[in-house]
């Protein structure tokens, strides 16, 4: 009789275990629906997997950036704070497109959208919004009178547009796509007023708003942060006229994307809390050495200048067969472009070559930003010719170059020869040079037979390689050919 209870107990246990875990509470609060593992979903598990944060946004004056070579922005910061949370590397895609921006995303091009974009009915159908980054609302952006110095803030009031109402009849502006678009729909609804709408598919905000600024249209809108920081541009453009209640700012991810809408809403409230959040903010949109940043990032923008040696790196590039962004993103690395700049070893100049290499191509501490380049891409080329024939692919090869650089040489081979002795690739750098560089570190192996140059911080080397290709990467998003 005891055996039989117990047997009715544990079935009905081992039932209401499965009926548990096979059950998932609504977000809503609504109804219990059941979800089987196959149906739970894994980008968060694919995102650590793949050791990457893919985001879209936007490129301009607060969002993202470069400035002096150095990725940039409100949103940037935000996300690398959350890649740092999630343990993995981020990779920006720049779009400042909306409806192609959610089209990546629902494609599986981008796993989060990041950038200043509202949360509204119509797109919460397409998307998934996290918590609300932060709060705005939406402005008319509107030039002052020719003679508005000469005016006192009554008279300027009353000569410009102070009610919504009085928008009948004209032409407003709006990047397409933006939520700016809806609004104003909405907008002639609400007043019962008709207003021509005018989307703008080759211009931005910032871009309609230098526009207005340039008399080459009246009216355009803009979220009141960033309006905030053009008209410290733009002196004859006005802000004050409100066209929406306060609105949230969030993210988004992909319709049910849960594991990863949970984890950025997890650190997202967590972020709020500390000292980051608000100074971040403040860096961007309060504090004057951030706008003077945001000014000089919106007069330069269409110029999508990287360097003051833009030109030159085009040409010294060309012998190597490199992109010239990639010869960019080294020097960088070296010296942040600081020609004159000469480290505690006494490397010097763009591409801080040792000094006694720096001898040998005939140039000093006061050599020309020119001579520097064609010194440092000689090199390189000598170096380049030692993989030619052994190492194929050309982003690989470019690798062992990096690398060579860095360390010397005679580590690099020493790696080669280490990934032939145990059966890996030595013309392949990822998964196998790379590996047996970092470990240089260890006895076992700087202490084989085959290695001639002994210990080496490899390590370090293989980090120098990631940064590098990590920021030529940006530079790709963000400065055309």
């Amino acid at each position: 009789m005891i055996k039989r209870i117990l047997t009715v107990l544990f079935f009905c246990g081992t039932l209401f275990a499965i009926l548990i875990g096979g059950f998932s509470c609504n977000p809503s609060g609504g109804a219990i629906a059941l979800r089987s593992p196959q149906q739970s979903d894994s980008l968060l598990a694919q995102i650590q997997s793949r050791g990457k944060l893919i985001a879209i946004t936007s490129y301009n004056s607060t969002n993202y950036f470069i400035h002096q070579g150095e990725p940039l922005g409100y949103q940037y910061e935000l996300l690398r704070s959350l890649a740092d949370k999630l343990g993995v590397n981020l990779d920006i895609i720049v779009e400042n497109d909306v409806n192609k921006s959610v089209e990546m995303l629902n494609n599986g091009k981008a796993d989060i959208i990041a950038r200043d974009i509202a949360i509204t009915t119509q797109r919460s159908k397409k998307m998934s919004f996290t918590d609300p980054i932060l709060q705005t609302h939406q402005v008319l952006i509107q030039r002052k009178p020719a003679d508005w110095k000469k005016l006192d803030d009554q008279e300027i009031d009353h000569l410009l547009i102070r009610d919504p109402k009085s928008l009948k009849g004209k032409t407003i502006f709006v990047q397409s796509g933006s939520s700016y678009d809806e609004k104003l729909s909405t907008l002639q609804k609400d007043l019962r007023i008709k207003f021509k709408i005018n989307a703008d598919e080759d211009r931005d905000v910032e871009d309609l708003i230098a526009a207005v600024a340039h008399k080459e249209i009246d009216y355009t809108i803009c979220n009141e942060q960033l309006a905030a920081i053009n008209t410290s541009i733009y002196k004859n453009v006005d802000i004050k006229t409100p066209l929406s209640e306060p609105q949230s700012i969030a993210w988004a991810v992909k319709k049910d994307s849960h594991s990863l809408l949970d984890e950025v809403n997890s650190w997202l409230r967590e972020f709020k809390k500390s000292p980051q959040a608000s100074m971040v903010y403040d860096k961007y949109y309060k504090n004057p050495r951030g706008i003077k940043l945001a000014q000089k990032q919106q007069i330069n923008k269409r110029g999508h200048q990287l360097t003051p040696f833009d030109n030159l790196l085009k040409q010294y590039s060309k012998p190597l067969g490199w992109d010239w962004r990639l010869l960019a993103a080294l020097i960088y690395e070296e010296s942040k472009f600081q020609p004159t700049v000469v480290s505690w070893d006494g490397a010097l100049g763009l591409m801080q070559l040792s000094s006694g290499t720096a001898q040998k191509y005939g140039i000093n501490r006061h050599s020309t930003v020119e001579k520097q380049l064609s010194a440092g891409t000689r090199y390189l080329k000598k170096l380049q010719n030692i993989f030619t024939g052994h190492v194929k692919d050309k982003e690989d090869k470019s690798k062992f170059v990096l690398a060579s650089y860095n360390i010397g040489i005679s580590h690099v081979l020493d790696a080669t020869r280490l990934t032939e002795k145990y059966n890996h690739n030595p013309g392949k750098w990822s998964d196998n040079v790379e590996v047996y560089l970092r470990n240089k570190t260890k006895p076992a192996f700087y202490n084989d037979s085959i290695v001639k140059s002994g210990f080496a911080r490899g390590d370090r080397t293989c980090d120098y390689v990631d940064r590098i290709y990590d920021r030529y990467r940006t530079y790709l998003n963000i400065v055309k050919r």
